[in-house]
């Protein structure tokens, strides 16, 4: 069985969907199946390397991308589906082509953030966004997606006339070397910090957070710190990093809350095998990445009961009520005072991201394409 794999949109991919496209790619060629052959449209390393529209962009720049990105995917995509003569299609990007093809397709939809949280997203943009998902789900397609709660949530605003398969992802293989200087250029000490990873969308309720923390400080006289690491939201109306920083300065924790942007997969390995807990507060997620990779390095987790996130969790995490600061506090205050709590949570998480393997997530694609070929 001949697959065809999108990989396009690693030009521009960000976060979550970029890794969840770099480990699937190297998953592929690392645990081959037999009876399946895939063909990359691009080759992932030479795909990131590509600049032409990564960083700050002005309009013109933005509709120039736009325009590239609907280019591939309704007509040079089209073209090499042509070319190659795919069984299977996978498109790990939201947006299969409009035209017909004559292969089944497998669209990845990671979560229904733009039917959920419309505020979010610039309107025209929205409406065109899901103007393209929408378009590309015809003819013989099967629509994956992350968690048991998204798939819920896709069903409640596409219906069921394709049916939806849940994969659990692998968080990022973190293969390089750790650059313990990290700690010196952050001046963190080992087990002396709360960690957070991701960007500071509104969603993710780092202003709650950063609240959360000063209460902790204040309550305690603790002199952990707070690890913010990451860039700002991907839109005007998504970022709280503007927020974030000016209380910071609000609340004088300049030295305890730490900015420090974006780092190297070698100081984020870093900073994971340092920190005393992981805290993931978010409103919403279709999935949670840094729930899975924080337990892989034993650090107990301390997360919002949003839905997915108690799924991914699997009860190997600490949850308090999404955007109750009070029980956010609580729970920071308890995981810091309780020995035994931190080392069960810490020998529970590193049981629990055992599901959320590399290997698992490949095979539960070849099932899917040879159930789809069957």
């Amino acid at each position: 069985m001949k697959v065809l794999f999108d990989l396009q949109y690693l030009n521009v991919a960000s976060t979550g969907i970029k890794t969840y496209m770099v480990e699937l790619a190297k998953g592929f060629r690392k645990y081959p199946h037999p009876e399946i052959e895939f063909i990359f449209t691009h080759e992932p390393d030479e795909q990131l390397k590509d600049e032409s529209f990564k960083g700050p962009q002005n309009k013109i720049q933005r509709l120039n991308y736009h325009l590239d990105y609907f280019r591939w995917k309704e007509f040079q995509l089209p073209d090499l589906v042509k070319k190659y003569k795919p069984d299977v299609l996978i498109c790990p990007d939201f947006v299969s082509p409009a035209a017909s093809l004559t292969c089944r397709r497998l669209t990845v939809i990671h979560d229904a953030f733009f039917w959920q949280m419309p505020q979010n997203y610039p309107r025209w943009w929205r409406k065109y966004f899901l103007s393209l998902i929408k378009k590309g789900l015809k003819e013989q397609t099967e629509i994956i997606t992350t968690t048991e709660y998204s798939k819920k949530s896709l069903f409640e605003n596409l219906g069921d006339d394709f049916p939806i398969s849940v994969i659990y992802q692998c968080p990022k293989s973190l293969k390089s070397l750790s650059e313990l200087g990290v700690f010196s250029k952050l001046n963190l000490e080992k087990q002396g910090y709360f960690l957070h990873i991701g960007t500071f969308d509104k969603r993710k309720q780092l202003l709650l957070l950063t609240k959360a923390f000063a209460q902790f400080v204040k309550q305690t006289g603790s002199d952990k710190k707070l690890l913010l690491v990451g860039g700002p939201g991907q839109s005007d109306q998504m970022n709280d990093f503007p927020k974030v920083e000016a209380l910071i300065q609000k609340l004088a924790l300049e030295e305890q809350v730490l900015l420090p942007g974006y780092l190297s997969d070698g100081e984020i390995k870093s900073l994971y095998e340092g920190a005393f807990a992981y805290v993931f507060p978010s409103e919403n997620e279709g999935f949670g990445i840094p729930i899975p990779e924080a337990m892989g390095f034993g650090l107990p987790v301390i997360h919002s009961d949003q839905k997915a996130l108690m799924e991914v969790a699997g009860g190997a995490g600490l949850p308090f009520q999404t955007g109750n600061q009070q029980d956010l506090l609580e729970k920071m205050i308890l995981l810091d005072q309780d020995s035994g709590l931190y080392q069960c949570l810490s020998q529970k998480g590193k049981i629990r991201s055992a599901d959320f393997s590399p290997q698992k997530f490949v095979e539960a694609f070849h099932q899917i394409i040879l159930k789809s070929g069957s």
